[in-house]
């Protein structure tokens, strides 16, 4: 792929390369200034045409972005300094921003607190059995501020680092009568989500199950917060996630639903103008619903082919991707480490690089039936081999059964997404259709069960799966040269595909051995209690005191332990509660 015909994609590349650098060596103020002068002179040498020049542009540019992408990260990860470091209970004042996911103990809200004068961005933690809180009051409690704090060992979900990210660091846990008055000052934006957290309420208050409401919200609000934990679990073993994760595929079809209402309304000679409508139809859904990294990424993209359209020009799909890229990270640069956001690009990058090769070894596609069953073959696997690495390297795990469930549930998703949708549009206006209630609910009812039978199927299901930065790399180019073989099978192609597979296969080698000579003895703190584990080689046996925890230890200390030291075999042993301390090859390890 050469600059001239993608030059927007290569330089949103060295961009976020540039972002990449940044947040991995942090460069001090000094540099940064140094970067600005050479950027500053890569600049001006725009306006000289000598034949060095001229020749060095490519790289120069490249260079210029890199930069860039460098500066505008030191600027957005700034640490903003204040007071408020309270490791006891205080009285402090709060409004909220945004409602998360609810655990069993408490309901949880991002907001913004204020405390003897001071700000800071917490996260809320409200008794469950509290009432629901909204945008349009202030609240006061008395409240147990901590600060958070790095995980105790590197294979841990790092959720100070993720908190971080989005400018939060400090957690407040409410335990006692919360008071409330209006605000005063009440924003556009806090309107805009008091009145999608009034039809967030209307949901509830219909006559349906509590999962279907819970997926009416997730697939047409982007609220997944109240979603039980066994349906959470049945999209993500079944690789169906991205149904209930607002993407390109629910904007497509509600901007298709849109454009066909509007084309029957405006005359043939105003067409464009029915475009035009219905995507500033879809950028106002895309405020209501919140901004999401995939909902911005397909508006923009969306939009830009349309403007191409109507300028009758030839879209680039690539030109639109790098676009939105760069107008995503630009307003924060921070985006770039959600991993919603990586999966999101790529899966369009895979769609682009593989879906017509792979298109191209079906028969001809001369019905509807046949053009909508081996596209959606052909877009689901390349959009999962393209995902593939980065899904190993974090959730590490994969099942087979994902790709079969997205053929046979894919093709349903327009007429869910469009059912879901006027489903929504009539609770929000306050029509209430008993008929259509009861049909909805039985329709995803039937969903939801056929869902969970893919996800049962734990014997396609491979788990602990370990895999490195490396490894990522070296997987993603055998998947980057899939495309040239597959296109024209030769013998100089398959070599090129053989020792990249081969590549990788050292790669993993290599890292399993340097692994398992390794022994290890580490004291978890999981909860009140401790665990103990002691490995050797590619085994591990994990002391537990209270097995009635296995399956929380299992999901948070195990299973992430295994993965990130290739641990093939482990098993679980139950320490008496009169133990006080293990001797292990003489060394004395004291448990609570």
């Amino acid at each position: 792929m050469k600059l001239n015909r993608e030059p927007l994609l290569i330089l949103a590349i060295c961009f976020i390369l540039g972002i990449f650098f940044q947040d991995n060596f942090v460069l001090e103020r000094g540099w940064i200034y140094g970067i600005v002068i050479v950027n500053l002179g890569i600049l001006s040498s725009i306006f000289f045409n000598t034949y060095f020049l001229h020749k060095a542009r490519v790289i120069l540019m490249g260079v210029l972005f890199f930069g860039i992408g460098i500066i505008l990260h030191f600027y957005n990860t700034l640490s903003q300094k204040n007071e408020v470091l309270v490791h006891k209970k205080e009285v402090i004042v709060f409004k909220i921003s945004q409602k998360l996911k609810s655990t069993e103990k408490y309901k949880r809200y991002e907001g913004v607190g204020q405390w003897r004068g001071a700000s800071f961005n917490s996260i809320f933690y409200i008794p469950s059995n509290n009432g629901e809180l909204d945008f349009n009051h202030y609240y006061k409690a008395e409240a147990y501020i901590t600060q958070l704090k790095k995980p105790q060992y590197d294979f841990q979900f790092n959720y100070a680092q993720y908190l971080k990210r989005r400018n939060i660091d400090y957690q407040s846990y409410i335990s006692s009568e919360i008071s409330s008055t209006e605000r005063s000052d009440l924003s556009w934006k806090d309107q805009v989500k008091q009145y999608r957290l009034n039809v967030l309420w209307k949901i509830d208050k219909i006559e349906m199950s509590e999962k279907t409401k819970a997926f009416l919200k997730g697939i047409i609000l982007a609220d997944r917060t109240e979603m039980d934990t066994d349906t959470v679990q049945d999209f993500n073993r079944s690789g169906l996630v991205h149904l209930l994760a607002i993407s390109g595929t629910h904007i497509v079809i509600i901007f298709g639903l849109v454009y066909f209402l509007m084309v029957r309304f405006i005359p043939l000679r105003f067409r464009k103008y029915a475009i035009i409508l219905s995507l500033i139809f879809i950028w106002l859904f895309a405020l209501f619903i919140g901004f999401g990294n995939s909902v911005l990424r397909s508006c923009i993209m969306l939009t830009v082919y349309f403007i191409f359209v109507i300028l009758q020009r030839k879209p680039d799909l690539l030109h639109s991707l790098a676009l939105s890229a760069f107008i995503i990270l630009i307003l924060d640069s921070q985006q770039l480490f959600d991993v919603g956001f990586q999966l999101s690009f790529l899966a369009v990058l895979g769609i682009f690089w593989l879906n017509q090769p792979l298109l191209n070894l079906f028969p001809r596609q001369d019905n509807y039936f046949k053009k909508l069953i081996f596209n959606t073959v052909t877009i689901s696997l390349s959009a999962q081999l393209a995902t593939l690495p980065l899904v190993l390297y974090y959730f590490h795990q994969f099942s087979l059964i994902s790709f079969i469930a997205n053929v046979v549930i894919v093709p349903f998703s327009e007429v869910i997404i469009v059912f879901s949708f006027l489903m929504t549009l009539l609770i929000a206006l306050g029509i209430n259709v008993s008929i259509l209630d009861t049909v909805y609910d039985v329709s995803i009812q039937f969903l939801l069960k056929s869902i969970h039978w893919f996800a049962g199927a734990d014997e396609v299901l491979m788990r602990n799966i370990p895999m490195n930065l490396i490894e990522v790399i070296s997987i993603s180019v055998v998947v980057y040269l899939l495309r040239p073989l597959i296109l024209k099978c030769n013998l100089k192609k398959s070599i090129n595909f053989i020792m990249a597979v081969l590549v990788f296969f050292m790669i993993r080698i290599g890292c399993n051995i340097i692994e398992n000579q390794k022994e290890e003895v580490l004291i978890h703190a999981f909860s009140k209690n401790e665990i103990i584990s002691i490995k050797n080689g590619n085994r591990v046996c994990f002391w537990v005191r209270n097995i009635a925890d296995r399956d929380k230890v299992l999901q948070f200390v195990i299973e992430p332990y295994c993965s990130s030291r290739r641990i093939d075999h482990f098993e679980i042993k139950e320490i008496p509660f009169s133990t006080k301390k293990i001797v292990f090859r003489g060394q004395v390890y004291d448990i609570k």
